[in-house]
């Protein structure tokens, strides 16, 4: 009876085996570390510069579109400190809890989907550094000229400026919003995979609310939200055509609700 369990915990545990488990990990720790080496590559007085010049024309292409909102919808959130820490604290979480939790879900109760998932994570990566690369942007947080404040760092006392952020997060990563696309890929999936109106709503407004919280937070422009969803949809695009080649490695499975 309980060697029946451990083969069926471990069935569940390492459905593809142990190997299948450590490639998974190595593959987004690889993209990790790309991210790292871009960081690299625009952290110098040099590339600051071009990261606020590339944010002030976002600043621009806003006002002259109409939608330049971010310092209102700040300034009301920081009115009603529920809400403003709140946010703050979904922003630190929705990016390693949430989605790492959510990948880790999907592994283990629904790995049919999971390599589907992976493979839309691994494409928005690789489109998230080339716009890191090709236009470093500063965040809002950087332009108290506007009226932004650095939420995040009032809700937990540690400067974006400290050694520890500084040596786990780029600064100037603001386009695409990868808070955005994340919540994306995880909302809408898990949205399909639920089996229940509750917790199919739930996820499907997931999006809407990281999109209020980077900007709520000072941590992202509008324009960067909606770039994110772009590579989004880029993504689950890649990885549909990518699906073509692997169908029943690479293929999605929605719940029947």
């Amino acid at each position: 009876m309980l060697l029946a369990r451990a083969r069926s915990l471990q069935a569940r545990l390492l459905p593809h085996g142990l190997f299948d488990v450590v490639r998974q990990v190595l593959l987004f720790a690889a993209a990790y570390y790309a991210y790292r080496l871009v960081r690299g590559w625009i952290d110098d007085p040099q590339g600051a510069t071009v990261a606020f010049a590339n944010a002030r024309h976002l600043i621009h292409f806003e006002q002259t579109m109409g939608f330049f909102v971010e310092p209102s919808v700040q300034a009301w959130a920081s009115t009603k400190p529920a809400i403003i820490d709140f946010a703050s604290w979904v922003y630190l979480n929705c990016q390693t809890s949430v989605t790492l939790g959510a990948l880790v879900f999907l592994y283990l109760f629904h790995n049919k989907s999971f390599y589907f998932v992976r493979n839309m994570f691994m494409v928005a990566m690789g489109i998230a550094l080339v716009g890191y690369t090709v236009m470093p942007t500063a965040p809002p947080r950087f332009f108290p000229e506007w009226g932004f404040l650095d939420s995040v760092s009032d809700f937990t006392g540690v400067s974006h400026d400290s050694v520890v952020a500084n040596a786990l997060f780029n600064p100037y990563a603001a386009v695409p919003s990868m808070h955005v696309c994340f919540a994306l890929l995880i909302g809408v999936t898990l949205a399909r995979l639920s089996k229940h109106r509750a917790t199919r709503i739930a996820w499907g407004l997931y999006p809407l609310l990281v999109t209020f919280v980077i900007v709520a937070t000072g941590n992202h422009f509008l324009a960067d939200a909606m770039l994110g969803a772009i590579t989004a949809g880029l993504s689950a695009w890649a990885a549909s055509w990518l699906a073509r080649a692997r169908p029943t490695a690479w293929g999605f499975r929605a719940a029947k609700a």
